[in-house]
């Protein structure tokens, strides 16, 4: 199961987290990301629609690895899976939500932000982790640091990473990808701008 939310985080440097608030004319956001060449998406479970999107987004575009973010519980795993969804994302980490994803074989990308965190889940068996608040709690010198006791660990840092520093984190031999929000612009149907900022993104390890 964690080769697998490994391999998934393997496809795209950049992972897109999306906090999207209506469903009306998502499928084209979906669209331009695929063209830009992105195969991976976080869609938050922030607002009231998100379980509507995953479910579009993972029905109507096969090719796009759809994720769920804000898993907070138990309850949020089962419905995503019921909707679709090929992975799940948290802000940080219950050891009953992670033996709960390891029972469904569900692949899931458990929040850290510490070193305790990180110990208390390779007790399970996860070896891959988001990072987050990345900046916040750390930044680049942190993951850096981590290397050490946890060589065999990677990282997905989220929170604080944007286009100016996505390559600085993406350099750590230890990060394989990164997730943010900038791809999108808040408020914007500007969808060739969305597509561009997604095939720059597509590029950042290349």
């Amino acid at each position: 199961m964690h080769n697998s939310i490994k391999s998934i985080l393997t496809m795209s440097p950049v992972m897109p987290v999306l906090v999207i608030n209506k469903v009306d004319k998502v499928e084209h956001l979906f669209e331009a990301l695929i063209k830009g060449n992105l195969k991976v998406v976080e869609i938050t479970l922030r607002t009231s629609c998100a379980l509507k999107v995953i479910e579009i987004a993972s029905k109507k575009f096969p090719s796009l690895m759809v994720g769920a973010g804000t898993v907070l519980n138990e309850k949020d795993l089962q419905d995503i899976k019921s909707v679709g969804a090929s992975f799940a994302v948290s802000p940080g980490c219950t050891i009953s939500l992670a033996t709960k994803a390891l029972d469904m074989k569900f692949p899931f990308l458990p929040g850290i932000a510490n070193s305790s965190d990180i110990m208390n889940l390779i007790s399970l068996g996860y070896k891959s982790f988001k990072f987050f608040p990345a900046e916040a709690a750390g930044g680049i010198n942190y993951i850096k640091s981590l290397n050490g006791p946890f060589p065999d660990i990677v990282f997905c840092p989220t929170g604080g990473v944007n286009q100016e520093n996505a390559t600085a984190w993406l350099k750590q031999n230890n990060v394989i990808c990164v997730g943010g929000s900038w791809i999108i612009p808040s408020n914007t149907e500007d969808y060739s701008e969305i597509e561009r900022r997604a095939l720059l993104a597509s590029k950042l390890r290349s």
